[in-house]
Protein backbone atom coordinates (compact mmCIF):
# COMPACT_ATOMS: atom_id res chain seq x y z
CA UNK A 1 0.00 0.00 0.00
CA UNK A 2 1.21 3.39 -0.48
CA UNK A 3 1.52 6.17 2.27
CA UNK A 4 -0.08 9.03 0.74
CA UNK A 5 -3.60 7.88 0.12
CA UNK A 6 -4.28 9.79 -3.37
CA UNK A 7 -1.44 8.13 -4.79
CA UNK A 8 -2.55 4.45 -6.41
CA UNK A 9 -0.55 1.82 -5.17
CA UNK A 10 1.07 -1.06 -7.00
CA UNK A 11 -1.12 -3.23 -6.83
CA UNK A 12 -4.68 -0.97 -7.43
CA UNK A 13 -2.22 0.29 -10.58
CA UNK A 14 -2.30 -3.04 -12.15
CA UNK A 15 -5.91 -3.62 -11.36
CA UNK A 16 -7.30 -0.63 -13.09
CA UNK A 17 -5.09 -0.89 -16.38
CA UNK A 18 -6.83 -4.87 -16.34
CA UNK A 19 -10.19 -3.14 -16.11
CA UNK A 20 -9.36 -0.87 -18.80
CA UNK A 21 -7.96 -3.26 -21.67
CA UNK A 22 -11.41 -5.48 -20.44
CA UNK A 23 -13.88 -2.90 -20.69
CA UNK A 24 -12.37 -1.20 -23.62
CA UNK A 25 -13.96 1.53 -22.50
CA UNK A 26 -11.43 3.89 -24.03
CA UNK A 27 -10.55 3.53 -27.99
CA UNK A 28 -6.54 3.96 -27.07
CA UNK A 29 -5.62 4.12 -30.36
CA UNK A 30 -8.35 6.81 -31.67
CA UNK A 31 -7.66 8.57 -28.21
CA UNK A 32 -4.06 8.48 -29.43
CA UNK A 33 -4.50 9.68 -32.72
CA UNK A 34 -6.75 12.66 -31.33
CA UNK A 35 -4.26 13.73 -28.85
CA UNK A 36 -1.57 14.17 -32.04
CA UNK A 37 -4.19 16.04 -33.52
CA UNK A 38 -4.87 18.57 -30.55
CA UNK A 39 -0.65 18.69 -30.45
CA UNK A 40 -1.19 20.23 -33.84
CA UNK A 41 -3.73 22.75 -33.31
CA UNK A 42 -1.68 23.64 -30.62
CA UNK A 43 1.13 24.27 -32.65
CA UNK A 44 -0.99 26.10 -35.04
CA UNK A 45 -2.71 28.46 -32.61
CA UNK A 46 1.53 28.81 -31.96
CA UNK A 47 2.55 29.52 -35.66
CA UNK A 48 -0.91 31.88 -36.20
CA UNK A 49 0.11 34.05 -33.36
CA UNK A 50 3.59 34.37 -34.72
CA UNK A 51 2.57 35.14 -38.02
CA UNK A 52 0.04 37.87 -37.02
CA UNK A 53 2.79 39.23 -34.76
CA UNK A 54 5.49 39.43 -37.40
CA UNK A 55 3.13 40.49 -40.03
CA UNK A 56 0.59 42.62 -38.32
CA UNK A 57 -2.27 41.37 -40.28
CA UNK A 58 -5.09 40.08 -37.89
CA UNK A 59 -6.42 37.68 -40.30
CA UNK A 60 -3.56 35.35 -38.62
CA UNK A 61 -5.43 36.07 -35.21
CA UNK A 62 -8.95 35.20 -36.64
CA UNK A 63 -7.34 31.97 -37.63
CA UNK A 64 -5.41 31.40 -34.05
CA UNK A 65 -9.15 31.85 -32.72
CA UNK A 66 -11.21 29.80 -34.50
CA UNK A 67 -7.92 26.69 -34.40
CA UNK A 68 -8.28 27.49 -30.57
CA UNK A 69 -11.64 27.00 -30.61
CA UNK A 70 -11.29 23.34 -32.06
CA UNK A 71 -8.48 22.37 -30.06
CA UNK A 72 -10.62 23.22 -26.94
CA UNK A 73 -13.75 20.85 -28.38
CA UNK A 74 -11.44 17.90 -29.46
CA UNK A 75 -9.18 18.41 -26.13
CA UNK A 76 -12.54 18.27 -24.34
CA UNK A 77 -13.77 14.94 -24.87
CA UNK A 78 -10.12 13.51 -23.77
CA UNK A 79 -10.27 15.62 -20.57
CA UNK A 80 -12.22 16.93 -18.04
CA UNK A 81 -12.43 20.57 -17.68
CA UNK A 82 -13.95 19.93 -13.54
CA UNK A 83 -10.49 18.51 -12.09
CA UNK A 84 -8.38 21.14 -10.83
CA UNK A 85 -5.81 22.30 -13.28
CA UNK A 86 -5.80 18.89 -15.17
CA UNK A 87 -7.01 20.50 -18.47
CA UNK A 88 -4.36 23.63 -18.53
CA UNK A 89 -1.54 21.07 -17.78
CA UNK A 90 -2.90 18.35 -20.19
CA UNK A 91 -2.86 20.98 -22.80
CA UNK A 92 0.69 21.75 -21.84
CA UNK A 93 1.94 18.34 -21.75
CA UNK A 94 1.10 17.59 -25.57
CA UNK A 95 2.40 20.58 -26.69
CA UNK A 96 5.55 20.02 -25.03
CA UNK A 97 5.29 16.58 -26.79
CA UNK A 98 4.96 18.17 -29.57
CA UNK A 99 7.99 20.68 -29.54
CA UNK A 100 10.04 18.02 -28.03
CA UNK A 101 9.53 15.57 -31.29
CA UNK A 102 10.07 18.72 -33.09
CA UNK A 103 13.59 19.47 -31.47
CA UNK A 104 14.51 15.92 -31.41
CA UNK A 105 14.15 15.45 -35.30
CA UNK A 106 16.06 18.86 -36.33
CA UNK A 107 18.65 17.44 -34.34
CA UNK A 108 18.03 14.51 -35.63
CA UNK A 109 18.40 15.65 -39.09
CA UNK A 110 21.66 17.74 -37.74
CA UNK A 111 23.48 14.22 -37.45
CA UNK A 112 22.96 14.96 -33.49
CA UNK A 113 21.94 11.50 -32.90
CA UNK A 114 22.12 11.38 -29.41
CA UNK A 115 21.07 14.38 -28.60
CA UNK A 116 17.52 13.58 -30.85
CA UNK A 117 17.13 10.61 -28.51
CA UNK A 118 17.34 12.66 -25.43
CA UNK A 119 14.54 14.46 -26.99
CA UNK A 120 12.31 11.60 -27.71
CA UNK A 121 12.84 10.19 -24.35
CA UNK A 122 11.67 13.30 -23.10
CA UNK A 123 9.08 13.81 -25.42
CA UNK A 124 7.63 10.11 -24.86
CA UNK A 125 7.80 10.48 -20.41
CA UNK A 126 5.81 13.57 -21.22
CA UNK A 127 3.45 11.65 -23.75
CA UNK A 128 2.76 9.00 -20.85
CA UNK A 129 1.95 11.31 -18.05
CA UNK A 130 -0.93 12.65 -20.27
CA UNK A 131 -1.95 9.69 -21.00
CA UNK A 132 -1.52 8.34 -17.22
CA UNK A 133 -3.84 12.19 -16.40
CA UNK A 134 -6.00 11.10 -18.94
CA UNK A 135 -6.70 7.56 -17.99
CA UNK A 136 -7.00 8.62 -13.85
CA UNK A 137 -4.19 6.73 -13.27
CA UNK A 138 -2.33 9.71 -11.62
CA UNK A 139 -3.81 13.18 -10.57
CA UNK A 140 -2.47 16.58 -11.79
CA UNK A 141 -1.12 17.18 -8.47
CA UNK A 142 1.34 13.53 -8.48
CA UNK A 143 2.98 14.35 -11.93
CA UNK A 144 5.88 16.19 -10.05
CA UNK A 145 6.23 13.01 -7.83
CA UNK A 146 5.80 10.74 -11.06
CA UNK A 147 8.99 12.71 -12.77
CA UNK A 148 10.78 12.27 -9.46
CA UNK A 149 10.36 9.23 -8.17
CA UNK A 150 11.33 5.28 -9.52
CA UNK A 151 7.91 2.89 -9.40
CA UNK A 152 7.91 -0.78 -9.92
CA UNK A 153 6.39 0.14 -13.30
CA UNK A 154 7.20 3.32 -14.97
CA UNK A 155 4.25 4.83 -16.98
CA UNK A 156 5.52 4.35 -19.97
CA UNK A 157 5.70 0.48 -19.44
CA UNK A 158 1.82 0.82 -18.40
CA UNK A 159 1.45 2.85 -21.55
CA UNK A 160 3.10 0.19 -23.73
CA UNK A 161 0.57 -2.64 -22.39
CA UNK A 162 -2.57 -0.10 -22.85
CA UNK A 163 -1.37 1.78 -26.47
CA UNK A 164 -0.90 -0.80 -29.68
CA UNK A 165 -2.21 1.33 -31.99
CA UNK A 166 -2.08 -2.12 -34.13
CA UNK A 167 -5.09 -3.42 -32.61
CA UNK A 168 -7.37 -2.28 -34.47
Amino acid sequence: MTTDPKLMSFEELQKKIATLKENRGVDLSTEEDLSIAVMNLISLEEHFFFSGAKTGKDEYYDMLHEVREMRKVLLARMIDKTEAESWCISKHLLGTTMRLMEVGTKLQGDGKTEDAKQMFTFAYKIFNLFFGLRLKIISAPHIKNVLENEKPMTYDDIMAKLVDCCKE
